[in-house]
């Protein structure tokens, strides 16, 4: 018989909040949570998380929050994959997030949160696009609408509540995947608070007394399962917070507040591959670029191409071998590693992409594609310019993938900023796809200027009007000859 999943059917040890977790996604649940828990059972910590969820509810639609709710707060996590040659499947009941909530709709328990002795870590995975400077944000909103000015106005109600007590500082860890994350989101609180006329004595107390962390993360999590019912079966609990991701995993934190981090949770101390370093870039440039650039470099084109996950894109010869091109002759040679060992890494990286057991939905990872390009993508074709003043014909067909993807006649429902989306398909013209790229590559979309490297427009220009012309699949083959 199957139960529900809640206090009444599980035993639950209640533990501190330590953790506020901006995020209820799919990956961090998967991943930081999964990782947390385990640390708790092994005796490593003892921390409680709490899941504030990054952004207002959309049009009163139930949420992830609403079902955590229901469940009080636990889910099951299922990792498949393959391990010395033979199938593995480890399942685990995540029971470390004591509480999940809007703060749009509960600020006041947001704020009892942001001002607990317990609280000393925050956790964020907001994508790509939060962690954004937005001009005017108003920081005494409740709360504000960026994720900076939430942690501006965050650590400041914080700080007036301990009376800048040194000691009630925070270990902030970002796992967003831009580049210096934690560095980033620290110069925007700075810059948040200055704006705002915040007093020095505030910015003396970010500046000394919090810790902000650059991360980088790996696991390919792919979200709830198609066959939920067998799942819940052998769970013997109707799970509907179920994540399933591979069994890999990778967790480097590194920058100023690396130590400050494995002191308060050392997760590595639990046995997992969790990382403390003063420098993740050697560990980032690897990872985002090769793993998270070959996803979003394919998203656009797989689905225009009829494909309906990672495994089914590389399945599609045309596909597989432009990636592998990609991968070969743009982006490793852009790394500043030895050539080979990093051939065999990206071979370990795009074998993952065959895992029989994991099926990851490129709808899924199409979320928010136009931040996630510019930074899982945009910085091999820059450095392509800048270092060999090569425009990078596969950097270039992506994005005029993508742009196809949001072509407002695509006939698919893309998934990003509503503002952003609008202006491509407010800028959108089948007639004039030159001015139409550079309208879109030069407006406030991105953080940088595209056309800056020579020849980009053109040539995106060109593949996009080929992929109108021919389809994708035509396109694509026109381009790898």
């Amino acid at each position: 018989m199957i139960k529900n999943l809640n206090k009444t059917t599980v035993e639950r040890a209640e533990r501190p909040v330590r953790i506020l977790q901006f995020g209820e996604g799919n990956f961090l649940r998967a991943f930081a949570d999964w990782a947390i828990d385990v640390a708790n059972e092994r005796g490593v910590i003892d921390a409680g998380v709490a899941i504030c969820k990054s952004r207002a509810r959309a049009n009163g639609s139930k949420q992830v929050i609403d079902t955590l709710r229901e469940q009080d707060n636990m889910f099951h996590v299922c990792l498949e994959g393959v391990e010395s040659m033979e199938p593995k499947r480890e399942l685990r009941l995540v029971k470390c997030v004591m509480d999940s909530f809007i703060p749009d709709e509960e600020y006041a328990k947001y704020e009892q949160y942001i001002t607990s002795e317990d609280l000393q870590i925050v956790i964020s995975n907001t994508t790509e696009a939060g962690i954004r400077y937005v001009e005017g944000d108003d920081i005494t909103a409740c709360p504000p609408k960026s994720y900076p000015a939430k942690m501006t106005a965050l650590l400041y109600c914080r700080f007036k509540h301990f009376e800048g007590d040194s000691s009630k500082g925070l270990v902030v860890i970002c796992c967003e995947l831009i580049e210096d994350n934690g560095t980033t989101l620290r110069e925007y609180v700075l810059r948040h608070a200055r704006s705002n006329g915040l007093e020095q004595a505030f910015v003396d107390w970010v500046e000394q007394s919090c810790y902000f962390c650059d991360s980088l993360v790996d696991r390919i999590v792919t979200g709830y399962p198609e066959k939920s019912d067998e799942i819940k079966a052998e769970l013997g609990y109707d799970d509907n917070a179920i994540v399933m991701g591979e069994l890999y995993h990778l967790w480097v934190i590194g920058g100023d507040g690396y130590l400050k981090a494995k002191e308060v949770l050392p997760l590595d101390e639990a046995g997992l591959n969790v990382v403390f370093t003063p420098n993740v870039k050697q560990f980032r440039d690897k990872k985002v670029r090769i793993l998270n650039g070959s996803h979003t470099g394919m998203v656009a084109m797989a689905l225009l191409m009829g494909c309906e996950s990672v495994a089914d894109a590389f399945k599609t010869p045309d596909i597989e071998r432009f990636i592998k091109k990609m991968v070969a002759e743009e982006v490793i040679p852009m790394i500043d590693e030895d050539k080979a060992e990093l051939k065999l890494f990206a071979e370990g990286i795009l074998e993952r992409f065959y895992n029989p057991y994991i099926k990851h939905l490129l709808k899924s990872i199409s979320l928010n594609s136009l931040s996630k390009w510019e930074a899982r993508n945009y910085p091999t074709l820059r450095d392509n310019w800048m270092r060999l003043g090569m425009t990078a014909d596969c950097g270039c067909m992506t994005f005029a993938a993508l742009l196809a993807y949001y072509n407002p006649n695509s006939g698919f429902e893309v998934n990003d900023v509503p503002e952003h989306v609008a202006l491509i398909r407010d800028n959108w013209n089948s007639d004039d796809l030159y001015t139409t790229v550079q309208n879109i590559v030069q407006s406030n979309i991105f953080t940088e200027d595209f056309s800056q490297v020579a020849g980009f427009v053109p040539k995106v220009a060109m593949y996009l009007s080929e992929i109108e012309k021919m389809g994708m699949a035509a396109a694509l083959k026109k381009f790898l000859g």
